[in-house]
């Protein structure tokens, strides 16, 4: 082996070294994130559903990103960003509009904002505004390094089918820096359930998704089965929230659908082009 070669081996052993190392660090920093106190048991019992060190470290979220949640709803996973990005990072989280006319909108922003009152950890968090609509900004523009959205995007499809999600794509991609990443997780419809009537389901499809996305100017770069669960048919009489959590059949056969669990759920890594 001549000096250059030599010189090269070192510096690619270095590299990969170097970026274990990194990647190392940052999941300890999630790891503590996720095992912060002012995180609640009951979101913690979730954990073995929705797999958060996992997502977020597929989703390259490290403590100094800046990341914008859509649709937080409750806040669970602002319980695991605000503790993670309070000191290097930023947290937007693009929440109801505050004008809007729902009820449920309001009670449901009415709480989160609450929730962030609760606790000093909570501080650092930035309230921004989202709704599937033509222009809407959740962030700054190019200030995003990891957009992130967590079971939205059936309800968004129920809007306006394909418009809303073409349109809160290109929120989304306007909002990242290039070679930002958008991170989705979502109800899984089979393939083979296209043409059923899935649209009020709560299930997506893969593929509808992500000719979306690729649409709004995204390109997939990766996905993960850390979500799914094969046990999940999709076929449900109160379509996915027949299952846990919600349950909506109550007692009606309600060990089966504890047996099963929560949904199968895709995972996608897209990344905004660098140019």
């Amino acid at each position: 082996m001549n000096k250059l070669t030599s010189v090269l081996v070192a510096a690619a052993v270095w590299s990969v070294s170097g970026f274990s190392q990194a990647a190392s660090v940052d999941d300890a920093a999630l790891k503590t994130a996720i095992d912060h106190p002012v995180r609640s048991m009951t979101n913690k019992a979730r954990d073995k559903y929705r797999h958060p060190l996992e997502t977020l470290s597929f989703f390259e979220v490290t403590p100094k990103s800046t990341v914008v949640e859509i649709s937080p709803g409750s806040g669970w996973y602002t319980e695991i960003f605000a503790p993670l990005l309070k000191d290097a990072g930023k947290y937007y989280a693009a929440h109801q509009p505050a004008n809007s006319t729902s009820d449920y909108a309001k009670r449901t922003l009415a709480a989160f904002n609450a929730k962030l009152a609760a606790d000093p950890v909570y501080k650092n968090v930035v309230v921004t505004e989202f709704a599937p609509i033509a222009g809407q900004k959740v962030a700054p523009d190019g200030s995003a390094d990891v957009v992130v959205t967590f079971r939205n995007l059936h309800n968004w499809y129920m809007q306006k089918g394909d418009e809303s999600l073409l349109n809160s794509f290109k929120s989304f991609y306007a909002a990242l820096k290039p070679g930002g990443v958008l991170g989705v997780v979502e109800h899984r419809l089979p393939e083979s359930r296209l043409n059923t009537d899935w649209t009020k389901s709560g299930y997506m499809p893969q593929s509808l998704v992500v000719k979306l996305a690729e649409q709004a100017g995204f390109v997939l770069e990766a996905t993960s089965e850390v979500n799914a669960n094969p046990k999940d048919t999709a076929d449900y009489p109160g379509g996915v929230w027949t299952l846990p959590p919600t349950l909506s059949q109550k007692d009606v056969d309600k060990d089966k659908y504890l047996a099963i669990g929560e949904s199968d759920r895709m995972t996608l890594k897209f990344r905004k082009p660098l140019k």
